[in-house]
């Protein structure tokens, strides 16, 4: 048989007749036979994988996209090449030229840095580019985004309808669009009401929002409700509440953004804002693959909304 059929049966080919498929396979059997795929990407000039930076892997946000994408990639035949930047410029600046390098499939970043060269480098070489999570400067790649803004907003306006005037922010840094963008809504929410914001940054980290919270409740000490503006931090706010023996929701009520697996394990359970983690991922992955068969296109920016998981956490909703 010709090197083109056997190419066909072993690649999944349809064009093939049944008895050749059979040869092929039996002979592939009887040899033993695996693929080489380190050939093959150097005939194909592209790794069959597709790269994942995200800037926090302890954080389960990033860990519950990741499982999804795996899952969305491996459906599309493909494998993860997953790298954790830990918020570090220098760090994905040099994973970002590792997948230029082994010229990648595609990327999907939660950036730490969205003005990187890294990310016009590799969309020069023709490797898709989706931004998750947080945009980039460059407007060529898709994005993936929740509606933090929103979030924030709805979140600090729970707890406004439910009667308080004090309501405090534990809240990221302002040079994360996250954090800046979770701020943001929590602030306009507030001044609509007519009311003072009054935020400290956690950092987006546990440790963080522990100090944080004690600070802002030597600050502030007669505050009655907090909007915490992620899960790690929501961890550090307990921990903190927990250490000054307030009780919640009846010394501070509490709305955090992000809904992790233990979020209805603890006493009371945290109300919180989801993100659709296994759409946004699934989409991310989806967005990569079009780019390859229309790379002309223009660039889409897919923003989801994040669902209300009302539980005691925030105490009475009017």
């Amino acid at each position: 048989m010709s090197i083109a059929t056997v190419s066909r049966v072993l690649n999944g080919g349809a064009s093939v007749a049944p008895e050749y498929r059979d040869r092929v396979l039996r002979a592939v059997d009887e040899l033993n036979y695996h693929p080489n795929r380190l050939a093959r990407h150097f005939r194909l000039q592209r790794a069959d994988m597709i790269g994942v930076l995200v800037s926090d892997i302890e954080n389960p946000h990033f860990t519950s996209m990741v499982r999804a994408v795996e899952d969305a990639a491996y459906n599309h035949g493909k494998r993860v090449l997953l790298c954790n930047t830990d918020e570090n410029p220098e760090k994905q600046g040099a994973y970002l030229e590792m997948m230029a390098s082994d010229r990648v499939f595609g990327v999907l970043l939660s950036t730490s840095d969205p003005a990187d060269p890294g990310i016009a480098r590799l969309l020069d070489l023709g490797i898709p580019v989706v931004a998750f999570d947080r945009l980039v400067q460059d407007p060529r790649p898709d994005a993936v985004i929740a509606d933090n803004w929103g979030a924030a907003r709805l979140a600090t306006e729970l707890l406004l309808q439910a009667g308080h005037t004090r309501v405090g922010c534990i809240s990221g840094p302002r040079t994360i669009q996250t954090g800046a963008d979770r701020l943001a809504g929590y602030e306009l929410a507030m001044r609509t009401a007519g009311l003072q914001p009054t935020s400290i940054s956690g950092l987006f980290k546990v440790d963080g929002a522990c100090s944080a919270t004690h600070n802002l409740l030597e600050m502030a000490p007669d505050l009655t409700g907090l909007v915490v503006t992620n899960n790690l931090m929501a961890m550090g706010v307990l921990k903190a509440l927990k250490e000054r023996q307030v009780p919640v929701p009846d010394g501070v009520a509490l709305v955090a953004i992000d809904d992790p697996f233990w979020a209805d394990l603890v006493q009371p359970p945290l109300t919180t804002l989801a993100q659709p983690i296994r759409m946004m991922a699934a989409s991310a992955v989806d967005l990569l693959f079009q780019r390859i068969s229309e790379p002309n296109r223009e660039s889409r920016v897919l923003k989801f909304q994040l669902e209300f998981r009302v539980r005691k956490s925030c105490g009475t909703v009017r």
